[in-house]
């Protein structure tokens, strides 16, 4: 029987693969800050890595990045079979799977979530314009939707926690 991933060498796995593939938690952070920049007086891009460093810490957040990289990098190798080879190398429009594993991390963080998904997604903001350059040879079909997804869900996080924040200085107030 092979031994379970501890949870430290799963992180360290998923911050490589981002890496590797030239994405940096700053980057994502980025797309963090320009997503609740308007809703959050004062948001920084120091605030907006500690998010996106606790989207990261999720097991299930990890799996899903290196789920996604893994069949990027096997669609920019050609090693997948046909016709998935073709749809994912091509990023077909139809084909949905790269978002589905997208929604897997979104559905940790609320429905602010999604719709910061959609409109980061729409948008191809920041990093996420790099990724969908196709001109470089780089296969990111899964790994855009991935990155957007965790500055979406580092949003949902932030918005949740300014509202409990403002709510408590209301009660502080009432007192």
């Amino acid at each position: 029987m092979a031994p379970f991933v501890f949870s430290s060498e799963l992180k360290q796995a998923t911050l490589q693969a981002l890496h590797d593939r030239g994405v940096a938690v700053e980057d994502i952070a980025e797309l963090t800050l320009f997503l609740q920049k308007p809703y959050v007086p004062n948001l920084d891009l120091e605030r907006c890595v500690h998010n996106v460093e606790q989207v990261l810490e999720k097991r299930e957040v990890q799996n899903a990045i290196l789920t996604g990289i893994e069949l990027d990098l096997l669609a920019e190798k050609k090693q997948l079979s046909s016709p998935l080879q073709q749809i994912i190398e091509k990023d077909e429009s139809l084909y949905g799977i790269d978002e589905i594993l997208a929604l897997s991390i979104l559905n940790l963080y609320g429905s602010i979530s999604y719709t910061n998904y959609g409109y980061i997604d729409k948008l191809k903001h920041g990093i996420l314009q790099h990724l969908n350059d196709k001109s470089t040879g780089k296969v990111h079909t899964f790994l855009d939707d991935l990155v957007g997804a965790i500055a979406a869900a580092a949003a949902g996080r932030i918005a949740h926690r300014y509202r409990s924040e403002e709510e408590e200085q209301q009660r502080d107030s009432a007192d």
